[in-house]
This record gives C-alpha cells, sequence and structure tokens, in this order.
C-alpha cells in the first residue's frame, strides 16, 4: 500500500506500544518507565515543559536512541534497538524540530532523497542504465510529484529547499518523509516559528493528511491551541515522567499539567 491509499483496511488497535521505556545518560535519567500507546488511525500529542523528555522519547521510538530499559512495537513487531533506516523499513517518519533539508538541493530532489530507501536499482544499475533502472526513475519522479502537489508544492519542484517560504519548507519536510510510506508520521514542534495564518494552514493539513491517508499521527507540540484542536489524545511528560494523559479536555484540566504545563491561568481559558 501506497502513502497515497487510504488505510481503511488496516486492523484496528495499537498501532505502537511503548513499555516500561526508560533512557539514562550517564546519572541524568530523562525518560523514566514510560508506558505509551497510539491508538492506529489517531492523532495523539506528546507535551511537557523544555526538558521534560519529549524528543528522547521520539528518538527512542525512530532508533536514534536505544531504550536503556523496555520495550517499543510497531505494528505487532518488536522495533526496540533498531537503527534508524530499520525503522523507516518498517513505516515509521519523522520530521525534526530544527528543519533538516538539503538547502542547495531542489524541492523535488529533496522528495527523490525519501523515496530512496524504497527503489530497487543498485550502482551497477545506474551504470549499465537497463530498462527497470529507466523506468523506476520515471516512476520516481513521478511520484515525488505527487507528493508535492500533495503538499501544495507542485509548482515549485525546481526551486532551491533554502529558497522557499519558512511554512513551505515545513511542508517540503513533510513530503520527504511521506515518500517512506509511513504508517506512522512523528512531528516534532511543526509549527515552530509560524505565525498564526500558517499555523493554522498546517494543523488543517495535519488533519487532512490523517483523513486522506489514513495516518497515524503523533507530534510534539508547544502551541496548546493546536495540540487542543487537533488531538484525539494528549499525554504530558514533566521531568521525564508521565504525569497525565487522556482527551484533550481531561488533560486541560488536570491540576498536574495546569501546575508543570499550561500555567495557573489556563484552566480558566475559554
Amino acid at each position: 500500500m501506497t502513502a497515497m491509499a487510504a488505510a481503511s483496511t488496516e486492523p484496528a488497535g495499537d498501532l505502537l506500544v511503548a513499555t516500561g521505556c526508560t533512557k539514562r545518560f550517564g546519572g541524568l535519567i530523562a525518560v523514566s518507565d514510560i508506558d505509551f500507546t497510539i491508538p492506529r488511525g489517531s492523532i495523539v500529542s506528546l507535551i511537557g515543559p523544555n526538558g521534560a523528555g519529549k524528543t528522547t522519547f521520539f528518538n527512542m521510538i525512530t532508533g536514534l536512541y536505544v531504550p536503556t530499559e523496555g520495550r517499543i512495537t510497531f505494528d505487532g513487531a518488536d522495533i526496540t534497538g533498531d537503527k534508524p533506516h530499520e525503522v523507516v523499513r518498517v513505516g515509521i517518519a519523522r520530521t525534526f524540530q530544527n528543519i533538516r533539508l538539503f538547502g542547495n538541493m531542489s524541492a523535488e530532489s529533496n522528495v527523490l532523497v525519501g523515496l530512496h530507501h524504497r527503489l530497487k536499482g543498485r550502482w551497477f544499475g545506474a551504470i549499465l542504465r537497463p530498462r527497470s533502472i529507466i523506468r523506476e526513475e520515471e516512476e520516481a519522479h513521478a511520484r515525488a510529484m505527487e507528493l508535492l502537489d500533495l503538499v501544495g508544492l507542485g509548482s515549485r519542484k525546481d526551486t532551491l529547499a533554502r529558497n522557499l517560504p519558512y511554512g513551505d519548507q515545513r511542508r517540503l519536510e513533510i513530503a520527504r518523509a511521506l515518500a517512506t510510506e509511513p504508517k506512522l508520521l512523528l512531528l516534532d514542534e511543526p509549527t515552530a516559528g509560524m505565525n498564526p495564518e500558517e499555523t493554522r494552514r498546517l494543523t488543517e493539513f495535519v488533519r487532512e493528511l490523517r483523513a486522506r491517508l489514513g495516518l497515524t499521527v503523533l507530534l510534539i507540540e508547544h502551541d496548546m491551541k493546536v495540540v487542543m484542536g487537533i488531538s484525539d489524545r494528549v499525554t504530558v511528560l514533566d521531568h521525564g515522567e508521565k504525569i497525565a494523559e487522556g482527551s484533550p479536555a481531561e488533560v486541560r484540566a488536570d491540576p498536574r499539567v495546569v501546575e508543570a504545563y499550561l500555567g495557573r491561568g489556563a484552566a480558566g481559558e475559554g
């Protein structure tokens, strides 16, 4: 199934399950004994103050860090300790808080990078250029354009990534992640640095991705309007521990969350 095909035929249940996950860096416990699930087809937000362990947890899911303790399963398979390229292969893709595009490459070329691990051709095929390699390259370019059209950048395919407006760079990074054909898309601070209108458009775009592609989404986000407006469930970390979890309304009303993250006045806001 490609990323453009809806996943309505996928079985229900939890797509990702983390059990007892802990990450230590020497004497520092960055994440402590976290149990965490992501229901298939949901949008789940992970929130908490700076230093709460959110990005560390992301990095354990995506293979950048190996949990010191605990287990992570994805789509029924144990991925604990898998390398990043292995995690991508099973269907997990991510973006980063600090955009990591290839600035001197075109928008299309950036998406082609995301498609690379799905291609079957090898170096000798690139030299000999058999018909199968030519056809695969043509299909890759067509697929890249399909994804650029999806994120609204089809007309900017030849623009260098560094010359795109900030919001478009965010969309391009998402297109590159989608090129890996993920089942689970992890977005790290997707609206960071955006103005209110850019934030609104990206929030609507994430909803569209879930509806159109059947994606499951996990995001780290500090903009509470985004979190409360888009999430099916919110999990809150503080000092590496899970302190609350539930619907946006439940989390917003939790006094531990108000104290640790939202601020004392947040619970009374409309």
